[in-house]
């Protein structure tokens, strides 16, 4: 097998799984007869990392998968010490393409929250569109990324009215 063809095979797989993860849904059900596909009412602030917040060394993927689905509109937020207060300071990336996230390549991804912005309240990034979404921590050169944990994908589904 080809390397182009063995790229294409990670990709379609990756893609793949990540639109099982989006769809999985863990509060289906039915509900006086009305057809119920989540427990939520409208958007939701939803702490990126929940009370571990957005630190080196935890399994941010993990949490997303576990803390999946994501809705339009709903709000992550990340929380994270500033650099005044914290050895190694947090950033939050945005990544271009699935090759990029995976490889932990920075090159052409963006930087959405800078070492200042996760204190305090954090920053907040809302999801607008349905598309994955590649998060990660840029700083160390993308050792954080790579070995840290520091990176998840979501894809927002559409939140059905009840």
């Amino acid at each position: 097998m080809g390397l182009k063809l063995a790229h294409q095979l990670i990709l379609v797989v990756a893609a793949a799984s990540m639109l099982g993860v989006s769809l999985a849904n863990k509060d289906w059900g039915w509900n006086s007869d009305k057809h119920q596909l989540n427990g939520t009412e409208g958007p939701q602030k939803i702490i990126v990392g929940g009370s571990e917040k957005w630190h080196f060394g935890f399994n941010y993927s993990d949490w997303a998968f576990q803390n999946a689905p994501f809705y339009f509109n709903d709000t992550l937020v990340f929380k994270y010490d500033p650099p005044s207060n914290s050895k190694f300071p947090h950033s939050v990336y945005l990544f271009p393409d699935l090759w990029s996230y995976l490889n932990c390549n920075f090159k052409r991804a963006k930087m959405i929250a800078n070492p200042t912005q996760g204190g305090g309240h954090g920053f907040k990034f809302v999801l607008k569109r349905w598309r994955p979404y590649y998060f990660a921590c840029g700083e160390r050169d993308g050792f954080h990324c790579k070995v840290g944990g520091m990176r998840f994908t979501v894809v927002p589904l559409y939140r059905w009215p009840y």
